[in-house]
C-alpha cells in the first residue's frame, strides 16, 4: 500500500494526471509493475515447478515407450523383413485412429536382474482405433522388448481391451510376434496366458477375433491364437508350434527346421492351423482390412452392407456352359462362385487346405454371405476328413455372426478308404453335419450336379432346415451313381442287360425331378438364372427368425 500511494502521488505530480481520460489507479499499477520488475532482475532463477518437471519426466517416459527395446533392435527387425509393433498398427488402422492404453505400465519382477530390465508399456502395444471407420481393438506384442515374451504385465494389457471388446461388442485383432513365457517371472505368466485364453472363449461367438503371426509364437502362446476365429500368417517370418526344432530334436530325435515344423507353408497347406498366407507383413494388414470388412462388429448385429452397382438382375448365360455333360468330367467350382457373386469377388478362407471344398465370403446385392462348396478339381469334390473340418468351422462362424449361407453342390460322397475309416471319417464328417443342422441363418442351395448319398444330406439339404434348396437341370439327387446302383440291384446280369438298366436308371434318377416332387428341391432353374434367384431369396430372408430348443451347450463330436 505504501507503494501504491507512493505511485499514485508520482503520477498526481506528473502532466499525464491533466489528461481527462487518463485514470490515475491504471498509472499506480503501472509504475508498481515497473518497480516490481527492477527489483526481480536482482533475484536468482526459480527453479522448475514440480508439475513442470513431471510433465517433462512424462514426455521422456512416453519417448522411451515408443522407442520399445531401442532403436538398435528396431533396426535388427527392420533388417529380418519385420516392421515394429507401432508401424504395424499404423499399418493395418485407418490414419491417426490409434488410441493407446496403458504406455505407461511396467512389470513387477525383481528376480534374475529383472528390476534393471524395465520397460514402459512392457512387452506389448494395446488400444483401440478403426478399420475403415468402423472400431476395433489392437493389441501388438513387441518383440524389440525382451523378445516380447508375455509377462504379468503384458497379459493384464491384454486382458483389458479384450474386457473391452465385450463390454462394447467391438472386434479384436491381435497382432503376435513373441518368443513365449516370460521365465522370470514364473508362474505368474503361465497364469497370464490363461488368462488371455478364457477371455478367448468368452468371446468366441460374442465378437470376431482374428490373429496375424509376425514371428514366432511358440508354447503355450500358440493357444490363443487357436482360439480365435481367423489365423492369417506371413511367408518366411511366421512360426508356430508348440516346441520348437531343438526339443524336438531332443526329444524325438527328428531333425527339422522352424519353417518346416511351423511355418506359413505347413499351417496354411498341411495342418489346417492358419487360414490366410500373405508375402509381406503389409499385405497381411490389407488382408486383415479387407476380412474384416465382411464382418458384423458382433453376434447382435448384421453384416455391413456395401453399395454396388451389380444388381440383382445380371444373368450370366456362361454359366450354362462349364459343368460338363460328362459327370465324371472336373470343372472349377470358383468359376461358378465368381460369376454368381456381386462384382466377381469372392473372399476364399483356407484356400491352400482341403482343396475339395471351397470356403469364403461374398456379397449378393452388398449384403455378406458365407459361401461353401463342394470342388470337383479335388478328389472329384468328395468330402473327407481335413474337407468335413474345414467347412464346419467356417459354418459355425458364420452362424454364430447372422451371415447367410449359400452352399454350392456337386459331392459324390464322402471320401471311401482305410485311412479314412480309421481316422475317423465318420465322426469327423458328422461335424459338418452338425454344423448345418445346428445353423439358424438363411441357407441357400444350389445342386450344380451331384448330390449322392449321405453327401447329399450333409450339404445344407431341405431335411437340415435349408430356407431355398434349387437345383441346375443337370443335376442328380440319388443315393449314388447310376452304375453303382444298378450293379448293386441288378447284380449278375450280362453285360449288355447291365448297361441297359444303367441308361433306364439315369433316365429315372440322373435328374432332380424326383427330389422336386417330394418337395426336397423348391425348383429347378436355368444356371443364368442362379444369381437374380439367389437375391430375390435372401431380400425375403432377411427377416428370418428361427432358434433352437433351450439348452446350455450342444455336445458336437469333435
Amino acid at each position: 500500500s505504501t507503494m501504491l500511494g507512493a505511485a499514485i502521488r508520482r503520477s498526481a505530480s506528473s502532466n499525464l494526471i491533466r489528461a481527462p481520460s487518463y485514470n490515475v489507479m491504471s498509472a499506480a499499477r503501472a509504475a508498481v509493475a515497473s518497480t516490481h520488475a527492477r527489483g526481480m532482475s536482482c533475484l536468482p532463477p526459480q527453479p522448475v515447478s514440480r508439475v513442470a518437471q513431471f510433465r517433462k519426466d512424462l514426455e521422456d517416459i512416453r519417448a522411451r515407450s515408443k522407442l520399445g527395446g531401442g532403436q538398435k533392435r528396431i533396426d535388427s527387425q527392420h533388417k529380418k523383413g519385420k516392421l515394429s509393433a507401432r508401424e504395424r498398427l499404423e499399418a493395418i488402422l485407418d490414419e491417426g485412429s490409434f488410441l493407446e492404453y496403458d504406455q505407461l505400465l511396467e512389470h513387477r519382477c525383481n528376480e534374475f536382474g529383472m528390476e534393471k530390465e524395465k520397460y514402459p508399456g512392457d512387452s506389448v502395444v494395446t488400444g483401440q482405433g478403426t478399420i475403415n471407420s468402423r472400431p476395433v481393438f489392437v493389441f501388438s506384442q513387441d518383440f524389440t522388448v525382451l523378445g516380447g515374451s508375455l509377462s504379468e504385465a503384458q497379459s493384464l494389457k491384454i486382458q483389458k481391451v479384450m474386457d473391452k471388446a465385450m463390454l462394447m461388442g467391438i472386434p479384436i485383432i491381435g497382432l503376435n510376434d513373441s518368443g513365449g513365457a516370460r521365465i522370470q517371472e514364473g508362474v505368474d505368466s503361465l497364469g497370464g496366458y490363461a488368462e488371455i485364453f478364457q477371455r478367448n472363449v468368452l468371446a468366441s461367438g460374442v465378437v470376431p477375433q482374428i490373429s496375424i503371426i509376425l514371428g514366432p509364437c511358440a508354447g503355450g502362446a500358440v493357444y490363443s491364437p487357436a482360439l480365435t476365429d481367423f489365423v492369417i500368417m506371413v511367408e518366411d517370418t511366421s512360426h508356430l508350434f508348440i516346441t520348437g526344432p531343438q526339443v524336438v530334436k531332443t526329444v524325438t530325435h527328428e531333425d527339422v527346421t522352424a519353417a518346416e515344423l511351423g511355418g506359413a507353408h505347413t499351417h496354411t497347406k498341411v495342418s489346417g492351423v492358419a487360414h490366410l498366407c500373405a508375402p509381406s507383413e503389409l499385405e497381411a494388414m490389407l488382408t486383415t482390412r479387407t476380412l474384416f470388412d465382411y464382418l458384423p462388429l458382433n453376434n447382435t448385429e448384421q453384416p455391413p452392407r456395401r453399395y454396388t452397382e451389380d444388381n440383382r438382375w445380371r444373368q450370366e448365360k456362361s454359366l450354362g456352359r462349364i459343368v460338363p455333360d460328362d459327370p465324371n468330367t472336373p470343372y472349377d467350382m470358383h468359376e461358378i462362385i465368381y460369376k454368381i457373386v456381386d462384382d466377381n469377388d469372392f473372399f476364399e478362407i483356407q484356400p491352400d487346405f482341403a482343396k475339395n471344398v471351397v470356403a469364403g465370403f461374398a456379397r449378393l446385392e452388398g449384403r455378406t454371405v458365407g459361401v461353401i462348396g463342394n470342388q470337383p478339381k479335388h478328389l472329384a469334390g468328395c468330402l473327407d476328413i481335413d474337407a468335413a473340418g474345414k467347412a464346419a468351422r467356417f459354418v459355425r462362424f458364420c452362424d454364430a455372426f447372422n451371415i447367410p449361407l449359400l452352399t454350392m453342390v456337386d459331392v459324390p460322397g464322402f471320401l471311401p478308404g482305410l485311412a479314412q475309416e480309421h481316422r475317423g471319417i465318420i465322426k469327423h464328417g458328422a461335424k459338418l453335419l452338425y454344423a448345418y443342422a445346428e445353423a439358424t441363418v438363411p441357407k441357400l442351395t444350389v445342386i450344380t450336379r451331384k448330390a449322392y448319398g449321405g453327401a447329399y444330406d450333409v450339404m445344407a439339404s431341405k431335411h437340415l432346415r435349408g430356407d431355398i434348396n434349387l437345383a441346375w437341370p443337370n443335376s442328380e439327387i440319388a443315393v449314388m451313381g447310376a452304375k453303382g446302383a444298378v450293379n448293386i440291384i441288378f447284380r449278375g446280369l450280362e453285360k449288355e442287360q447291365l448297361k441297359k438298366e444303367v441308361e433306364n436308371y439315369s433316365r429315372l434318377f440322373a435328374n432332380p425331378l424326383t427330389a422336386a416332387r417330394r418337395g426336397f428341391i423348391d425348383d429347378v432353374i436355368e444356371p443364368h438364372e442362379t444369381r437374380t434367384r439367389l437375391c430375390q431369396e435372401l431380400d425375403a430372408l432377411h427377416s428370418k427368425k428361427l432358434s433352437n430348443p433351450w439348452r446350455k451347450h450342444g455336445n458336437i463330436p469333435l
